[in-house]
């Protein structure tokens, strides 16, 4: 297998044939959230088949596009979709994206998800921005052997979600009038949701939402220098003793509710970041 160095110059080379643009920022689009992309000025959209080691998203609403252009005058790389360790990928191309995000000369990564929510005073269609993480997967895309041109063997996650950009998050929530929660994300691998007791020992332990994405990414964000903020838009709530079924339908409802307020706020972050 070749190098992960190796891999990343091939996408590299396959996104710069067709787009000479050097984004600031990398943004990373989840589930119901792929609107942005629409503000994209000049866009130059690769589909993901076109890139050399980018699968196909198996995911409703993940499109797969890998979107250049300008987003509040920045210049910005989007990805329309993402992928999941439970579509049976390793986490090395989970997070492959990200090492070409950072390869095409980013130095700050965005994300957003659709989690449950098992804070009791969040509610369906809270907008969160993710303050720390819990890895809760036994799971991290670093192990194996390290390529010190790509990170640090042993990289620490002090300031993991940045909190600069956290507080001009909140800055600019109150600016715009968008209600936005602070809380901490855990890391489930799906796809199946929790049970009524792992939704209490999560909350228990300190979880605010809960989701299967979003933590590999921002692992291999942090070992290759990017800073990072994310969010999290409470598509259903994980409450144990008021469980209901949840369908997809319903998250990506929600989703669809909250996207407008989301974008605003990227957009308004952009704008002064």
């Amino acid at each position: 297998m070749k190098r992960t160095s190796e891999q990343v110059a091939e996408s590299f080379a396959a996104v710069q044939a067709r787009a000479d643009l050097h984004p600031e920022v990398g943004i990373i689009l989840g589930t119901g959230l792929a609107q942005l992309v629409d503000h994209v000025k000049d866009p130059v959209a690769i589909p993901y088949h076109d890139i050399p080691h980018f699968p196909e998203p198996t995911v409703e609403s993940h499109q797969g596009r890998l979107v250049l252009g300008r987003l509040a005058d920045k210049p910005v790389v989007v990805l329309q979709g993402r992928f999941h360790y439970y579509e049976g990928y390793d986490l090395r191309i989970v997070t492959h994206p990200v090492r070409v995000i950072k390869a095409l000369g980013a130095s700050s990564l965005f994300v957003s998800n659709a989690a449950g929510g098992v804070n009791p005073l969040y509610r369906t269609g809270d907008i969160v921005v993710i303050t720390d993480h819990i890895n809760l997967t036994g799971l991290n895309p670093l192990i194996g052997p390290n390529e010190d041109e790509l990170g640090p063997r042993f990289p620490h996650m002090y300031d993991c979600y940045d909190s600069a950009l956290v507080e001009l998050a909140m800055a600019t929530a109150l600016k715009l009038g968008i209600p936005l929660q602070r809380g901490v994300y855990s890391w489930v691998t799906g796809p199946n949701l929790e049970t009524g007791a792992e939704y209490r020992y999560m909350r228990l332990i300190g979880s605010d939402v809960i989701g299967m994405s979003t933590v590999p990414e921002v692992i291999v964000a942090r070992h290759a220098g990017l800073r990072c903020l994310g969010f999290s838009v409470v598509t259903d709530m994980g409450l144990p003793d008021a469980m209901a079924p949840v369908n997809l339908g319903d998250v990506l409802r929600a989703a669809a509710e909250a996207e407008p307020k989301l974008t605003r706020l990227m957009l308004g972050i952009l704008e002064q970041a």
